[in-house]
């Protein structure tokens, strides 16, 4: 946040006061932006940003979709209320894009220093201490850029983060909770070593699959999760092992659906893909294996994909810790996923950011990293990437006339970044991020008025 001197201020003042001159994400210095504080009503000195209309001047603008040139943009709290064309561009090092969107993560891990084992740690630490550690990494990828997470793997802890921050009791990202409905010794199932008896929910046979999209959705979930192949991190199971019955899969989809409740399907195989393609879901997570006509399907039904690059080839890679298990299922899959997905995007797949976040294999921060190799892999252009990690991930997370795009009547999130990182993907960096907005309100960075009366 950013304190305001509120005894510099008069009732009416028209006149911008000194900016700060605090350091931004990556380590900028001050930067003179034609940023206006302006108080909001004439009762008196205003005491906090909240009470505060901000209006951007001068600065190049990618609004979600396109390079609108140097325009204004203004905010009055959560809302952006005016975009527009300005006469005169001002530092044209700096750019203003919508802050980014991931669609799959999974927040509750270990976010402390040093090492932790993946899989024991859940066990070993309380609830209440997992939940911190989920509001660490929410607030570390909110000031690196990303202002709106999906979490594929929630419950009642993300649920209640989720509240949390849309009562501003503090600063977090706009948090979307997808709880899971697996089965027993499905991919989500085999986290936790067999010994332990602490486990999470499990359902089976279709009427336990309504019953638990049900309770999820007493829960307060914004969608539901489910598995169609086996997986990678997953113990003792394969990637190409089937996840629930073609009935099961239909329950669960029926059920959510009637409850208005999206469905995303993590799923490695064609088998899994086509179950989850044939059945509904909204979208798919991985894809790895999706054949040419399942791309035609995908694309024909509007079913998104989050590709999930760099954790399959950090495990694959042994980069991270894991298994000897996790690295060959991870390797196999690696070594036929890109000529299939860049396949699949020629035609007509849409492809949306979503990095499998967890602070164990891929950290929170790295999303800009994914969206320059979802531009490799896939082969889409610097601008297209950006796309698919702002205005289209917002629509697949049911956010697309929230965030994700900067025009009146949208939330405001932005960021301030140096470089075009929708013409040039290597400017797309947190080491280029000079402020980041969230909610409306300055989260890291800076953003200083102009100098002088």
């Amino acid at each position: 946040m950013v304190s305001v001197d509120s005894g510099r201020w008069g009732p009416c003042c028209s006149r911008a006061p000194n900016g700060s001159t605090a350091g931004a994400p990556g380590g900028a210095g001050l930067y003179a932006l034609n940023i206006w504080w302006l108080p909001l009503s004439c009762g008196g000195p205003v005491a906090s940003l909240e009470e505060l209309l901000l209006r951007i001047e001068g600065i190049t603008l990618w609004d979600g979709h396109r390079d609108l040139g140097p325009s204004l943009v203004e905010w009055d709290g959560d809302k952006l209320t005016k975009v527009e064309r300005a006469p005169d561009p001002l530092l044209p090092e700096l750019c203003v894009v919508p802050g980014l969107v991931d669609t799959h993560v999974h927040l509750v891990g270990h976010a402390g220093p040093g090492p932790a084992d993946f899989f024991t740690w859940p066990l070993t630490t309380t609830r209440e201490e997992q939940v911190l550690h989920g509001l660490a990494h929410a607030q570390r990828a909110l000031r690196q850029g990303v202002t709106t997470l999906r979490d594929l793997a929630g419950d009642e802890a993300q649920i209640a983060l989720r509240r949390a921050f849309d009562q501003s009791l503090m600063d977090g990202p706009r948090l979307v909770v997808h709880c899971v409905v697996g089965m027993t010794a499905g991919h989500c199932d085999l986290f936790t070593p067999p010994a332990a008896a602490q486990r999470r929910p499990t359902a089976d046979g279709a009427d336990e699959c309504r019953r638990l999209v049900r309770t999820w959705a007493r829960a307060g979930a914004d969608g539901i999760k489910i598995t169609t192949s086996g997986g990678v991190l997953s113990m003792g199971d394969r990637s190409e092992w089937r996840n629930y019955t073609r009935a099961e899969v239909q329950a669960i989809v029926d059920e959510a659906h009637a409850l208005a409740l999206p469905v995303a399907a993590h799923a490695h195989s064609a088998a899994g893909i086509q179950v989850a393609l044939d059945e509904g879901v909204d979208s798919i997570e991985h894809g790895t294996l999706m054949t040419a006509d399942q791309a035609r399907q995908a694309a024909a039904q509007g079913t998104t994909v989050a590709p999930t690059l760099l954790i399959n080839e950090a495990i694959a890679g042994g980069s991270v810790p894991v298994t000897p298990e996790a690295r060959q299922k991870a390797a196999l899959l690696v070594a036929e996923r890109d000529k299939l997905l860049r396949h699949a995007a020629g035609l007509g797949v849409r492809f949306v950011l979503g990095t499998d976040a967890n602070g164990h294999h891929v950290a929170f921060g790295d999303q800009m990293a994914e969206v320059r190799r979802m531009g490799e892999v896939l082969g889409l252009s610097p601008e297209q990437a950006l796309q698919a990690a702002t205005s289209q991930a917002a629509a697949v997370v049911g956010l697309g006339a929230v965030v994700g795009t900067i025009a009146p009547g949208f939330g405001a999130d932005l960021l301030v970044m140096r470089g075009r990182p929708w013409l040039d993907a290597a400017d797309l960096r947190t080491d280029q991020l000079v402020a980041v907005v969230s909610r409306g309100r300055l989260v890291a960075g800076a953003l200083p008025g102009i100098l002088g009366p």
